[in-house]
């Protein structure tokens, strides 16, 4: 039986705009570069769990809301 392959859906684009950062703030905030962001709302890049929890953490939401599986 083949196995489905499940999806990372991000949505810290969604959750930043709200809190009316950029990118560049965003990544300064979490100690990345603004490229990092780009990549992660773009669905290239999978965070580590350390930069995912600051990510939630600098907007305020549960990591649960900005990082799930499908």
């Amino acid at each position: 039986m083949k196995e489905k392959t499940k999806t990372l859906n991000v949505r810290v684009k969604e959750f930043r705009i709200k809190k009316n950062l950029t990118q560049e703030e965003l990544a300064k905030r979490v100690d990345v570069r603004r490229e990092t962001i780009v990549f992660l709302e773009q669905g290239k890049y999978n965070p580590s769990l350390k930069l995912a929890l600051s990510i939630a953490q600098e907007l305020s939401v549960p990591i649960s809301k900005l990082f799930f599986l499908s």
